[in-house]
């Protein structure tokens, strides 16, 4: 079965708990076994440098709408997609879904993963961030 939900035919969306378990952040150790999805965080480099999830992949939906493809890591895996709030990582699922990748947003975006507790680094591994 899967945890992705789809709304009126546009990309699924999912919530930060979901987003976790698809991507192996899941677990209270971390440790980020479970997941075979990429976590996609599409804000911009500012954003990003604050803080992101541990082993997210950084491509800013302003690059994406450009025309600028998925690292080769992350193609042809489903993407869970990622903003600060939810609004950007839509739009962004939707341009996935559009390009034939099975792509989902997380509802709530970054702001609702740190309130969850998940986590959230800084580039060289410390306590990141929501900017």
């Amino acid at each position: 079965m899967s945890i992705f939900r789809r709304e009126r035919g546009g990309a699924g969306r999912v919530s930060v708990q979901e987003a976790a378990i698809r991507t192996g952040h899941g677990n209270a150790a971390g440790s980020g076994s479970g997941g075979d999805a990429v976590l996609l965080d599409v804000r911009e480099a500012h954003e990003w440098q604050a803080g992101h999830a541990p082993r997210a992949v950084h491509l800013p939906l302003s690059a994406l709408a450009a025309g600028a493809g998925l690292p080769a890591h992350a193609q042809a895996r489903p993407l869970v997609v990622i903003c600060r709030s939810g609004n950007r990582s839509r739009q962004a699922a939707e341009l996935l879904a559009t390009r034939g990748a099975e792509a989902v947003d997380v509802i709530g975006g970054m702001r609702d993963w740190a309130g969850a507790g998940l986590p959230v680094v800084d580039p060289q591994g410390g306590n990141g961030t929501v900017a």
